[in-house]
């Protein structure tokens, strides 16, 4: 089959691998239709490269077509559309059934002290071939794979797999429901998402933050309040201009879609090049003891929040020294609530969403880019550049 393949930091390669095949009772075999290109696949691309290993398998937002299964499931038959999460988790173990997939104990990296198995996403999380592929082997099918109608096109459900449970989780952590305000900040996919979800879920007010004119333009048209980064001389404009527009308190919560690689934060940004020129055995290493992110998404979060009110990071993050603002932190009594998306915690919440004739969500218009599968090279140099509107890639095999 053809698949994208890792080589190195910036080069991916569409290349013919073996096909996968059923492995253990409870796989199954899907033959995918669409795969997304994700914002966290960009920092395999760019920061997270010394956890990599040359042929890596990239992609972890399919959906599809299921072509086989082993001989312990009994809750899929070939020819079923699904949606495959990114997360590999039993739905069985303590983790599972409390809504904790990504925690799940009988897929948890224990080598590397780290939580359930992903699809497409590094040694750490288990080097698990991923999803920009003709086909995937899944395992664990008895739980991951949501079962979704046939017709309606694949844009319509796609995002199921990470994209919408993500951003999701990320309103639901900041409890953003009726009468409040929350700021997003990034609105890349999952903050753009981010925004429609908390609208939807009945949000008074929702402000977008960015710099790049297609996203700024497109959650304009969705209702948000934008505010563009370049607009302001320093931080504390930006921070004067969001009081305003809260009573002078700040939002009642505030969503970190940004994560490790926000603008700004120079130092840091160096630390992160810097361990990218290392031998990628003393990278990792590093990385896992001493690594330090871009902080400045997280820093305005913190300086924007109301006081006593909540942060809820979905942005990917992966230092393990990075400086916090203890003081503000606890002078301000904020409440900080992070993870990978608990995909399964959320789906049946979402689907009713998806099959609604009426698209509250807008998913069929969502992808800025459909590319065939042998593009995806381009398509990783043009996302990561912020090229040609590029806001949401989805490949075609």
């Amino acid at each position: 089959m053809r698949a994208t393949v890792w080589h190195g930091k910036r080069d991916v390669r569409v290349e013919t691998v073996p096909d996968p095949v059923i492995q253990e009772p409870n796989d199954a075999i899907i033959r995918v239709t669409s795969s997304g290109l994700c914002g966290s696949d960009l920092h395999l691309y760019e920061v997270l490269t010394p956890f990599m290993t040359p042929g890596d398998i990239l992609g972890h937002e399919p959906m599809g077509v299921v072509e086989e299964v082993g001989p312990a499931i009994d809750n899929l038959k070939p020819g079923d559309r699904v949606v495959v999460p990114f997360q590999i988790a039993c739905g069985n173990c303590f983790m599972c059934t409390t809504g904790l997939p990504t925690q799940c104990e009988t897929t948890q990296v224990t080598e590397h002290g780290m939580g359930a198995a992903l699809f497409g996403y590094t040694k750490l999380y288990g080097a698990v071939p991923g999803a920009q592929a003709e086909y995937l082997r899944v395992p664990q099918a008895q739980f991951g794979p949501v079962k979704v109608p046939q017709g309606p096109p694949d844009d319509r459900f796609v995002y199921l797999s990470d994209v919408l449970p993500t951003a999701w989780q990320a309103v639901r952590y900041a409890e953003a429901g009726p009468g409040t305000t929350l700021a997003v900040l990034g609105l890349g996919p999952i903050g753009r998402m981010a925004c429609r979800v908390a609208r939807q879920l009945g949000a008074e007010q929702v402000i977008g933050v960015d710099l790049v004119p297609e996203r700024l333009r497109g959650a304009r048209e969705d209702g948000v309040t934008v505010f563009d980064l370049t607009a302001f001389d320093s931080q504390d404009g930006l921070l004067d201009a969001v009081r305003q527009e809260t009573g002078g308190r700040g939002p009642d919560a505030v969503v970190d879609a940004v994560g490790a690689e926000a603008h700004g934060s120079r130092v840091e940004q160096v630390a992160q090049a810097g361990a990218g020129l290392l031998p990628r055995e003393w990278a990792a290493r590093l990385m896992q003891h001493a690594g330090v992110d871009r902080l400045a998404a997280l820093r305005t979060a913190i300086e924007m929040v109301r006081r006593g009110g909540t942060i809820s990071i979905s942005g990917v993050y992966g230092g393990m020294s990075d400086p916090l603002p203890m003081l503000t932190l606890f002078d301000k009594q904020i409440q900080l609530r992070m993870g990978q998306a608990n995909v399964r915690r959320w789906s049946d919440e979402i689907l009713p969403l998806l099959t609604d004739d009426a698209d509250p969500l807008g998913v069929e218009s969502f992808a800025s880019h459909h590319l065939p599968l042998e593009q995806a090279p381009a398509a990783y140099e043009m996302f990561q550049k912020k090229q040609d509107g590029a806001t949401k890639v989805v490949l075609r095999p």
